[in-house]
């Protein structure tokens, strides 16, 4: 599985309108509002490097509304229990059956 972290910027008052878009394409699996020097972070996962070429360039960048992409692919995941447990902490109560 490859996993890349995209980093849009968007033109103003479209990222609400972007963000859901992202979010309805194949292979996003995750989409942020962010502070800083970009509007959105979107997390893509995909098996092949062309199907990331695909989504990048094919759908993520004709979408209107994207000003600007800059697409990091990562290398190794260093956090993943730790996302794990921090996403569980809560949903104690919400898997119990009475």
């Amino acid at each position: 599985m490859i996993t890349a972290i995209v980093l849009i910027n968007t033109a103003q008052g479209r990222t609400p309108e972007v963000a859901q878009a992202l979010i309805d394409l194949p292979g996003v699996t995750e989409v942020y509002s962010v502070a800083g020097g970009y509007d959105l972070v979107a997390i893509a996962r995909v098996r092949h490097h062309d199907d990331l070429a695909d989504l990048v360039a094919g759908r993520v960048q004709k979408l209107g509304g994207i000003e600007a992409t800059n697409t990091l692919i990562a290398f190794q995941a260093y956090s993943q229990r730790d996302l794990e447990a921090m996403w569980d902490i809560g949903n104690e109560e919400i898997t119990r059956k009475p």
